[in-house]
């Protein structure tokens, strides 16, 4: 029994002397593995997880001295006078800037393309650069390409000038249509986000107050109207002031629109009604539409290819009474000394952007 004690401590303490021995080992481990060959620690750092830029935050940055750049906001006030370097990051970059710069080909803007990036120059910009400038990322599968609506990027870019608190128009008397179904800007647009515009009736002289649910004022738009009514038709012109002496925008008519929207009201006569070999007839394409709306006529007739016919086009503003205004446009055919093959059906098509109207009507030997 001795015997078998004296074996049993013996086994317990070479258990014990290798637990021992292999903490040590374990500690001596870690201890090497966190340190370099010369003896200095190493921290160790976790992975970072991949970071994913969101979708509102803006490639469209601005060019600043020795290679600085500015990522863009929603909204940016610049000097005039000093040239701005856009720049757009992508392969395959589409811009947008105002209207008028691209409808007279101005010289001073100009665009450049890369592999990694798009640049838009404008050199000597002035208080009427003023307007949004945006640029998106274009996306192909094969040949069919598209816009990337969730990589476009836009800041609406004051030119601030304290001589032109408003955006200079090439127009000097706008005119504003009213309709009561939608809502009509008054567009005198200002160079300085925080001047203070006010909107005034010529005739008689009264200013127009502001309401929030019936009039508003966006820097970038002008003043918005949005139930107008008959009331409002008139001369107006819009006032701003900004630390100094209050400044007055070009003038707009005001005019009331009767006709609804939608594709041109047609009517087609001819005169005289009754016709004899010899005589000379107008066939006359008359449509009532929206002011602003420019309608396209086409015609087919019996004598077409093989008769000579004058055509003529023509549009004019009309007041319907009541404040109404509509557009009358009107395209005449003219047939002289008529002959056999000119009697039969006279069609005219008159297209504007809501849709087509065809209507015929017939010349008859009397």
């Amino acid at each position: 029994m001795k015997l078998q004690a004296v074996l049993c401590l013996a086994l317990i303490w070479v258990e014990l002397q290798n637990g021992s021995c292999q903490a040590i080992k374990k500690k001596k481990d870690t201890d090497e593995s966190n340190t370099h060959s010369g003896g200095k620690r190493v921290r160790i750092r976790q992975p970072a997880p991949t970071s994913r830029k969101g979708k509102n935050q803006s490639l469209l940055t601005q060019v600043l001295d020795k290679g600085r750049f500015l990522r863009l906001g929603q909204s940016t006030s610049l000097t005039p006078g000093k040239n701005v370097e856009l720049r757009c990051k992508g392969s395959k970059i589409r811009w947008s800037y105002p209207t008028y710069l691209g409808t007279f080909n101005d010289s001073r803007l100009s665009i450049k393309h890369s592999d990694k990036y798009s640049q838009l120059i404008l050199t000597s910009p002035s208080a009427a650069d003023t307007g949004s400038y945006s640029c998106w990322v274009i996306v192909c599968d094969g040949t069919d390409c598209q816009k990337d609506h969730d990589r476009t990027y836009a800041s609406y870019i004051y030119f601030t000038d304290k001589d032109n608190l408003f955006v200079p128009s090439a127009i000097h008397f706008e005119i504003v249509y009213l309709r009561p179904d939608r809502p009509a800007v008054v567009p005198c647009r200002v160079t300085e986000p925080q001047a203070k515009a006010s909107l005034h009736r010529e005739v008689p002289a009264e200013e127009i107050t502001s309401n929030r649910t019936l009039m508003t004022y966006d820097p970038t738009r002008g003043f918005i109207l949005q139930n107008p009514s008959a009331d409002l038709q008139g001369v107006f012109y819009c006032k701003a002031a900004s630390k100094g002496t209050p400044q007055i925008s070009t003038k707009y008519q005001l005019l009331y629109v009767e006709v609804p929207s939608g594709a041109p009201f047609v009517s087609l006569g001819a005169s005289p009604e009754l016709v004899r070999g010899g005589d000379n007839v107008n066939v006359t394409c008359t449509v009532l539409g929206e002011p602003e709306v420019d309608v396209s006529f086409n015609w087919s007739y019996p004598g077409q290819g093989q008769r000579p016919v004058h055509i003529q086009t023509l549009w004019r503003l009309v007041n319907r009474g009541m404040g109404h205004t509509t557009r009358v446009s009107q395209s005449i055919l003219a047939v002289e000394d008529i002959e056999t093959i000119d009697f039969g059906n006279y069609i005219c098509k008159a297209k504007n952007k809501h849709g087509e109207t065809i209507v015929t009507t017939k010349i008859v030997s009397s």
